[in-house]
């Protein structure tokens, strides 16, 4: 068994093995013609059933021949252009040339001893991003597992920069439109039921301030602290960006601690015309960023970034056997030393990878590229009669309806689009997502692909319609 051990005596069948498991991927990459095959989870469950694992196969091509099987021929493919469905990106070579090396060295990124250069790799990334922000020479982060590990740290160092006697008195203020992590972190970090305040959103989808400031004046009524307001830099059902600016000055008034999750938006961080439109992020107090959103890397690779390194330190514990205290006096850097986690993946290879290849401006004219598509969608649903559409995008995301001219009935309209949406991944000629807006079912197109082209998006709504038309047609003969 010695011999599957990754070492400088099987450096070949290493490299034998790799390279057919790569050919296997980029033959599939190559010949798919639809984002997924429409298999069931009936017709799928029972062929990953009858696999015994305690009877290993020993040949490397016998498991890749069964993986085809059972993953790989009916895997949902981002790659694809009519993949429209959620916030999953298609990836970026150099990054996945990244997540290769970084599986093969397996550096663990806790401590200096395991990972060296891995550590300083992933502080210069974490210090570029500071940057782009907006941050000063104070600023630090760390690499997180995703946007929703982010959000829970910031809001832990915002529950204790808070300084209360009472956690029952704490209020974190986020928009009806924000992450469900929000409220989950609050449960977890011991908050009162009563702890999120939901601050109602406009038409457009983005906090309203003025409710904002109300909600802050009475939390400083009723004598409640005002632990941190939670603005979106791109909500995940509409991509909307919450009024940063207004927000940050009405925190500095009441002293809460902003914290802005970008997770969707951060990709503007990089765009070449488009970076506008998060003005007012570098007075947040913390970010929480998903390069394997719009930086089109990999899952996983996500930050927290605080304005203030000293923050941190509310997630520093020391462990005689990893991190000693004396090592921060020796100078010695260990990344667990800021981190809610303890062994943790060299995910910031990735994006290293990424920007020495491709640089920033180029993963920001592909964010620009599914900016402007989402534009040419939103005035394409427009002027389609057969759809109503929500919201001008800010970003990548449209949420619209199918309206057939001959019902009226809200409830069977609500049926048609949730058909429809059946339907259609059932096909797999497309994969949409769905949301519901005023208690009513809509669809949504999450354009991340600059692949994905103007034709596509017709041809997918074209889809969408004959769907729902044949629901609605087998509904009237079933009523008659």
């Amino acid at each position: 068994m010695r011999s599957h051990l990754l070492n400088d005596t099987t450096a070949e069948r290493y490299r034998r093995s790799v390279t057919e498991g790569i050919e296997r991927v980029a033959a599939k990459l190559a010949t798919t013609e639809r984002p997924f095959t429409g298999v069931t989870v009936d017709a799928l469950a029972p062929r990953i059933d009858r696999i015994d694992l305690d009877k290993p196969l020993h040949d490397t091509t016998a498991v890749l021949d069964e993986l085809e099987d059972v993953y790989l021929r009916d895997a949902v493919y981002f790659h694809h252009p009519r993949y429209l469905a959620h916030l999953n990106c298609p990836v970026v070579i150099p990054a996945v040339v990244g997540e290769a090396v970084l599986s093969a060295v397996n550096s663990s990124l806790d401590t200096w001893d395991q990972s060296a250069g891995g550590t300083l790799i992933e502080r210069k990334l974490i210090d570029w991003t500071n940057e782009r922000i907006g941050f000063g020479p104070a600023a630090d982060g760390v690499f997180t597992s995703g946007g929703s590990q982010s959000n829970l740290q910031a809001l832990l160092l915002a529950r204790e920069e808070a300084k209360s006697d009472s956690y029952a008195d704490l209020r974190i203020f986020a928009s009806e439109a924000s992450h469900f992590s929000v409220g989950k972190s609050a449960k977890l970090l011991g908050l009162g039921p009563d702890a999120v305040v939901t601050v109602p959103t406009g038409n457009d989808k983005r906090m309203r301030t003025v409710a904002l400031a109300h909600e802050l004046e009475r939390c400083a009524r009723e004598g409640l602290v005002p632990m941190a307001v939670v603005a979106t830099a791109g909500t995940t059902d509409f991509g909307s960006i919450d009024p940063l600016p207004e927000i940050a000055e009405l925190c500095e008034q009441f002293g809460a601690w902003l914290h802005v999750d970008a997770a969707y938006g951060c990709g503007l961080l990089t765009s070449l015309k488009n970076r506008h439109r998060i003005d007012g992020i570098e007075h947040a107090d913390s970010v929480t960023v998903d390069y394997h959103k719009s930086f089109f890397q990999p899952v996983s690779s996500s930050a927290v970034l605080v304005r203030d390194a000293a923050t941190l330190r509310h997630a520093t514990y020391h462990a005689e056997y990893l991190n000693p205290r004396r090592m921060v006096q020796e100078r010695i850097p260990n990344q667990v030393d800021k981190s809610l986690q303890t062994t943790r993946r060299f995910d910031a290879l990735k994006l290293w990878m990424t920007l020495r290849v491709m640089g920033a401006d180029g993963i920001g004219e592909l964010f620009d590229e599914v900016c402007d598509l989402a534009e040419e969608g939103w005035r394409m649903l427009a002027a389609d009669p057969r759809y109503d559409v929500v919201v001008a995008p800010s970003l990548s995301t449209l949420v619209f309806r199918y309206i057939p001219a001959a019902v009226t009935d809200p409830a069977e309209i609500d049926r048609a689009n949730l058909y429809a949406r059946k339907a259609l991944f059932a096909s797999g000629d497309a994969v949409v997502a769905g949301t519901k807006v005023g208690g009513r079912h809509f669809l949504k197109f999450t354009l991340l692909n600059p692949e994905t082209t103007t034709d596509d998006i017709s041809a997918v709504l074209d889809l969408i319609a004959g769907h729902a038309e044949q629901y609605l047609g087998e509904s009237l003969v079933r009523a008659s």
